[in-house]
């Protein structure tokens, strides 16, 4: 009965506009700056998550979306 109250929550939440699970650490607006200076050569990945301050695999991950 617990699961079918929880998955009934989540379905009314997502109904209401929300958004489930863990927050995005960066914006798009951010990887589209980063993936710009790495493609021109001005910032590495490395350099580029360290201005975001994230972790150079965040990054990276994003850049693949």
């Amino acid at each position: 009965m617990i699961s079918e109250r929880t998955k009934a929550g989540l379905q009314a939440a997502k109904k209401r506009g929300q958004i489930l699970g863990r927050p995005k650490r960066l914006t798009n607006e951010q990887i589209d700056h980063a993936r710009k200076n790495i493609k021109t050569g001005h910032e590495t990945e490395a350099g580029m998550a360290r201005l975001y301050g994230v972790d150079r695999s965040t990054l990276h991950r994003a850049l693949r979306r």
